[in-house]
């Protein structure tokens, strides 16, 4: 049996973009944890058989929508905090890249996104944290880079 090829947490990568064209995208500082979402709405029909009446309904289901989110945590650095806020603060959404890059291919997501959330913490004597989440706001389109 062969076994599966793996990456490291630090080959997810989040890019923020700037308003340039072409979008300059880098990596806000601080991120120890990330976490990638892809959601799929559906939308449920029942099914009778024709053939028997009685027998129990199957449920059909239909894809309705696409969605990604994000969320990661880390430490609360200097050099990310304003980029950020300005994110949130943001009544339009931001230019977003998500790269996870395996040994043999890059797997990469580019589309706009809302900062939903920023949250910061802070215990007596520790490093401060924050949390971020992110949902996408429009189509994320995939591109696969071999190596």
């Amino acid at each position: 049996m062969a076994q599966a090829t793996t990456i490291r947490g630090g080959k997810i990568r989040v890019l923020l973009g700037n308003d340039a064209n072409p979008i300059v995208y880098s990596a806000p500082c601080g991120f120890t944890q990330r976490s990638v979402s892809l959601d799929k709405g559906l939308e449920e029909t029942t099914i009778p058989d024709c053939d028997d009446p009685d027998a129990v309904d199957w449920v059909g289901r239909d894809a309705s929508s696409l969605s990604m989110s994000i969320s990661g945590e880390g430490v609360l650095a200097q050099e990310s905090v304003e980029t950020w806020l300005d994110a949130w603060e943001s009544i339009d959404s931001v230019p977003v890249k998500v790269e996870m890059e395996f040994p043999a291919k890059t797997i990469t997501w580019t589309g706009h996104m809302h900062v939903e959330k920023f949250e910061s913490a802070g215990d007596n004597g520790k490093r401060a944290t924050a949390s971020i989440s992110m949902q996408s706001d429009g189509k994320m389109t995939r591109v696969v880079n071999p190596k």
